[in-house]
């Protein structure tokens, strides 16, 4: 891969318990653990962070081939849901719901734009294989 453009973050402190910041200084924040995890969740967490990141970049990919096949996303929209669990070999992992929201193409144009930006996506490309993705094409 060339790299086009390349971000850089430093977490300090006690990991999930501590602070994030990127080099530039646009993201500063206190992460905490969930407090579905044991955590006082008064922070932010890596799973929130992931799933803004996700819903952004897919919907990015999501304009882009819409913007290819000239079908009209005006007031489209991507959600993500980053969970977080235990794994069988004693590990964590990760798995990942994307809901799509295309309210001006019909149903079937939804599901396939969103097939082939799951196939543009950086964050999909990253994932593929390694984690659980569902896309969900939503009617409303």
């Amino acid at each position: 891969m060339k790299a086009i453009y390349t971000a850089e973050a430093l977490a300090t402190g006690e990991g999930r318990d501590g602070r994030a910041r990127t080099s530039d200084g646009k993201v500063d924040l206190e992460l905490s653990i969930p407090k579905e995890m044991g955590g006082n969740g008064v922070g932010t967490n890596p799973e929130q962070l992931f799933a803004a990141g996700y819903a952004a970049c897919f919907h990015s990919a999501l304009r882009l081939v819409a913007g290819q096949e000239k079908a009209d996303v005006s007031d489209s929209a991507v959600g993500a849901r980053v969970s977080i669990g235990s794994l069988d070999n004693g590990g964590f992992g990760l798995a990942v719901e994307l809901e799509v929201t295309l309210p001006n193409v019909d149903h079937d144009t939804a599901q396939k734009l969103t097939e082939k930006a799951h196939e543009v996506c950086p964050y999909s490309n990253a994932t593929r294989g390694n984690i659980d993705v569902n896309l969900v094409v939503t009617d409303d």
